[in-house]
């Protein structure tokens, strides 16, 4: 990366550079904030960063919560993603700027209009609101107007149309086939029958045998499950739809999956109850067709270009800025 340094930048990165502190960490109190980034005149604190990553802090702490050594790097990892964004705001901030365009603060108004009737309902609410946070409706409009240069630039210098070619959905599924790989599935219906919802112990392993019987008599199981199931899908006949092993636990998948089209289980036991499965159709393991995931292809490929566009953009504004990082 190329930095170009301003008489200003210099002197800047000299006062700062006697600033630096403890920096603070998320739950902790800083002693003394710390700077992360400088990005032309423009100072990125520890503390910003600390607070744009507080957003996924609780999201991190329940998914490795009981695996620290993974918690702090999944943490670490979005420390260095917040940290980007925020430069990546700055220099479009800048750009914008330098470049000489003007925002019509009309658009300002419309644009906190719909924020407040989207998320706020009235402005009393959105007063509240900003107090509770400690924000003046001063800062409240700079962020929106912010947000809004920043969407209105990406979308100038990134979102332009462009065409994903099927020549590059057909290339991109060849070299990732195992990526579209089906398991053997089975369309099943399902009767469950609890057992703490028993009138005596045994009743409704008794019951699920009976019913057993009517659907090898003729009886439809979707109208047995309708009846008779306490299952979350006994409205809709007790219907899973196509599905693979690792949907069911395996005492369930092994006799789910031994079945052949149009047969029924034996009654399987489980702590929780006593279930019944009727199999409608089966697939063997198969790669999905081209046809089938084209759109999922297609949404791959424009966020890789998407990713590839924008990495160049912010490429080019990092040449010709000054950015240090601490």
């Amino acid at each position: 990366m190329r930095l170009t340094y301003s008489f200003p930048s210099l002197v800047l990165a000299a006062a700062i550079n006697l600033a630096i502190g403890v920096y603070p960490t998320l739950g902790e109190p800083a002693l003394m904030d710390g700077v992360a980034v400088i990005v032309n005149n423009k100072v990125i604190t520890h503390s910003a960063v600390e607070s744009a990553t507080a957003q996924v802090f609780d999201l991190l702490r329940r998914q490795y919560g009981r695996q620290p050594q993974l918690f702090e790097q999944k943490l670490n990892e979005a420390r260095r993603e917040r940290l980007e964004a925020l430069v990546e705001r700055e220099l479009i901030l800048h750009e914008f700027t330098a470049a000489g365009y003007n925002l019509p603060e009309s658009l300002i108004d419309d644009e906190i209009s719909r924020r407040i009737r989207k998320d706020f309902g009235n402005r009393l609410n959105l007063t509240r609101t900003l107090q509770d946070r400690g924000m003046t409706y001063e800062g409240f409009r700079q962020d929106v107007r912010e947000k809004f240069i920043v969407e209105a630039m990406r979308a100038q210098n990134v979102g332009a149309a462009f065409i994903i070619s099927p020549q590059k959905m057909d290339t991109f599924y060849n070299q990732n086939q195992n990526s579209f790989k089906v398991g053997d599935q089975v369309k099943l219906r399902m009767i469950s029958l609890n057992k703490t919802s028993e009138p005596q112990p045994g009743a409704h392993k008794k019951l699920a045998e009976e019913i057993r019987s009517k659907v090898k008599d003729g009886a439809l199981f979707s109208e047995m499950a309708s009846i008779y199931s306490t299952g979350s899908q006994r409205a809709q006949g007790g219907d899973w739809g196509w599905i693979e092993k690792s949907v069911l636990g395996a005492d369930l998948a092994d006799i789910a999956f031994a079945l052949k089209q149009g047969e029924v289980s034996s009654v399987a036991e489980r702590d929780d109850g006593y279930y019944l499965m009727f199999v409608e159709e089966t697939k063997p393991s198969h790669i999905r067709p081209l046809a089938e995931v084209r759109d999922q292809i297609e949404g791959t490929l424009r966020t890789q270009e998407l990713d590839r566009l924008r990495k160049k953009w912010m490429d080019k504004l990092k040449a010709k800025s000054f950015v240090q990082y601490y």
